[in-house]
């Protein structure tokens, strides 16, 4: 009898979820597989880049902080699989960085603490989310990588730039790229990192401070990666 609510319960947030991607005017035909997904008990980590003194790429016009907009669309990000019935892990909740004291080598005491917190909740997939910077201001639009050595990692960063492509705001279709980053090769689960946009290109910068775009690029990131576990 447990089992049999169990499913509905799953099966129902999934429909919410589906129908919440519609009223953003997003496809979501590929949630369908989010409820076996979810039973089989998948952790997800969600990894907000920078924090702390490390602000990351400050934006064009107003200086706005990469790692506020990092957990701000890492935070819609978690709600979307959270719904859908996913464990979800975040490795960090506040505007804070996880490297201790602000001392010599505290960038690599941060990246390490996320390596500790990916291995001890073994998770079956990280995703991390970062913006992007170029100095070539024409630059737009979401970018995904991954470890050349991974093929999971690839085919993940497929799916994720595949959805990412589909925004109505995508003004060029990218393809995944290879990039030899900390995070990438610091587990063995499928993982990326993506870059939802420029902050050195203004009309992209805007779109990131906007919350209901954060919603938006962050349920297109959810949207490929569960395309990757169908």
């Amino acid at each position: 009898m447990k089992l049999i609510v169990f499913k509905k319960s799953v099966i129902i947030t999934v429909i919410a979820i589906i129908f919440a991607g519609i009223a953003l005017g997003l496809c979501a035909g590929a949630l369908a597989s989010a409820a076996s997904a979810a039973q089989s008990g998948r952790v997800i980590v969600i990894d907000a880049g920078h924090g702390g003194i490390d602000a990351g790429v400050l934006g064009v016009n107003t200086g706005v902080k990469e790692s506020d907009i990092n957990l701000a669309i890492s935070k819609q990000l978690s709600g979307f699989f959270s719904e859908a019935g996913f464990k979800v892990v975040m490795t960090r909740t506040s505007n804070g960085g996880l490297y201790g004291l602000p001392t010599n080598g505290f960038k690599m005491r941060d990246m390490k603490k996320r390596k500790e917190i990916i291995e001890n909740c073994a998770a079956d997939m990280v995703i991390s989310v970062h913006q992007n910077s170029c100095p070539l201001k024409s630059r737009r639009g979401g970018q995904t990588f991954y470890n050349a050595e991974s093929e999971t990692g690839k085919r993940l960063a497929e799916c994720i730039q595949s959805s990412l492509n589909e925004m109505k705001e995508c003004v060029k279709k990218s393809s995944p790229l290879s990039g030899d980053y900390y995070m990438l090769k610091c587990t063995e689960s499928p993982s990326v990192i993506v870059e939802c946009g420029f902050m050195t290109n203004g009309e992209d910068e805007k779109l990131l401070s906007d919350p209901n775009y954060q919603k938006n690029v962050a349920y297109a990131v959810f949207k490929g990666a569960v395309s990757f576990f169908g």
